[in-house]
């Protein structure tokens, strides 16, 4: 065999070949020297940004009722929409990338907290947005909860998943539009989908933890201030192609270019599925990951609570709508998949520590796992909001009094 492959580079046209390669190496290899300095540069460069921006956990003390609709918290959350990251030169010599954000559900022994992870430069904007909206809720920047825990798996047993969607990003999950709470219903009427989060969460043993983390960045359409040669179109196009999608499966005619299909000749569901579709354009959209992880003491780990912790966010889904499904999860379905656990112990260790650095959309965890979704700020606000009274969760943290207004005969 060797022999054969010796006599191949003594016939005249592999000879040929290969005295052409080297004849042009003065244009190949400084193309591939230059692209891995590039991707060498490209990385260094956004993880001194990355590192220099530093993070900061605030956490967010409800007070005793909240009486205002998600509407409140959906316009927080647009003033998170930051697109922008600066000229060339901030790119390519400075690493400048998108700001993200992330959402925190978190059960510390069965006390309910929330908390937002931002940079610290953004600081002022998220408590100046969230004081103007709410202004008897209190933000205090505090220690981070996940530097204060270490998984060990000979101390302690942890699950973890990360969640995906069971459609198309141009289905919106079921908001709370479609739960009636943009009316600002009294409580006693309310249906609030996020209450059976925190009944979950608040339920929780004193040595259980869970930690719910929703990752976002402003989505756009992409170029190269985002390091793409070709141009990534937004969302909003794949959106008008469902719907489009949906009225020809009737039989009906693509409506014109910038007009509304009619919509007659479909069933009430479809014109539903259709009226949230193009409520959900015009909202801000942000690229999106969900991840969630269940830890506890190796002799006090319970394993009913995964299921519960997959079974919360069901009641964001409906079958016409979009919903959440595990898209990722730390185990395996069949025993021969990881004899000996090496490969899930791996993969718990690097979950673990993708959480705490709150990285997924950039290094060292780049999309880890799955794929980043769209949400509109609607359907943030939806699975991220303060809830009134109907949640009568016992460990939520509240405020216990309603902060003092400063006397009016102050001195200018």
């Amino acid at each position: 065999m060797i022999e054969s492959f010796i006599a191949l580079f003594e016939q005249p046209e592999v000879l040929a070949s290969v005295r052409i390669f080297f004849h042009f190496t003065w244009l190949w290899l400084p193309i591939i020297l230059g692209s891995g300095f590039y991707e060498i540069w490209i990385r260094y460069i956004r993880t001194k940004y990355i590192k220099e921006q530093g993070g900061i956990l605030l956490e967010l003390k409800l007070p005793k009722e909240v009486l205002k609709s998600p509407v409140a918290m959906e316009i927080i959350l647009g003033a998170l929409s930051q697109p922008g990251v600066g000229s060339y030169l901030d790119v390519y010599l400075k690493g400048r990338i998108r700001p993200w954000f992330s959402l925190e559900l978190v059960s510390l022994g069965g006390y309910v907290h929330f908390f937002i992870w931002t940079q610290k430069k953004w600081k002022n904007l998220i408590e100046a947005q969230i004081y103007a909206q709410f202004p008897s809720v209190e933000v205090y920047e505090v220690p981070d909860y996940a530097l204060g825990l270490q998984y060990d798996s000979a101390i302690n047993t942890m699950w973890g998943m990360q969640l995906s969607l069971t459609k198309a990003d141009a289905y919106p999950i079921k908001t709370y539009v479609e739960y009636g709470l943009a009316d600002d219903p009294k409580e006693e009427f309310k249906v609030d989908p996020i209450t059976t989060v925190l009944e979950f969460l608040g339920s929780l043993k004193p040595a259980d933890q869970v930690w719910i983390q929703i990752l976002i960045q402003a989505h756009k359409k992409e170029d190269l201030k985002d390091l793409r040669v070709t141009v990534k179109p937004n969302w909003k196009k794949d959106v008008e192609n469902e719907i489009k999608k949906v009225v020809k499966e009737q039989g009906i005619s693509a409506p014109e270019e910038g007009k509304n299909p009619s919509l007659s000749s479909l069933s009430d569901t479809q014109k539903e599925v259709i009226k949230s579709m193009q409520r959900n354009l015009s909202k801000p959209a942000f690229e999106t990951a969900i991840r969630a992880i269940y830890i506890a003491p190796k002799d006090l780990y319970n394993g009913g609570n995964i299921g519960s912790l997959t079974s919360v966010f069901k009641q964001f889904g409906s079958e016409s709508l979009n919903g959440f499904k595990p898209g990722f999860t730390t185990g395996f379905d069949y025993p021969w998949q990881d004899f000996k656990g090496k490969k899930t112990e791996k993969i718990k260790q690097k979950l673990f520590d993708a959480y705490r650095k709150r990285s997924f959309f950039y290094l060292p965890y780049k999309h880890f796992k799955t794929k980043p979704f769209i949400l509109t700020t609607e359907e943030l606000a939806t699975l991220f909001h303060f809830p009134g009274g109907v949640a009568a969760t016992p460990t939520l943290d509240r405020t216990q009094s309603r902060k003092a207004e400063p006397p009016s005969n102050l001195p200018l």
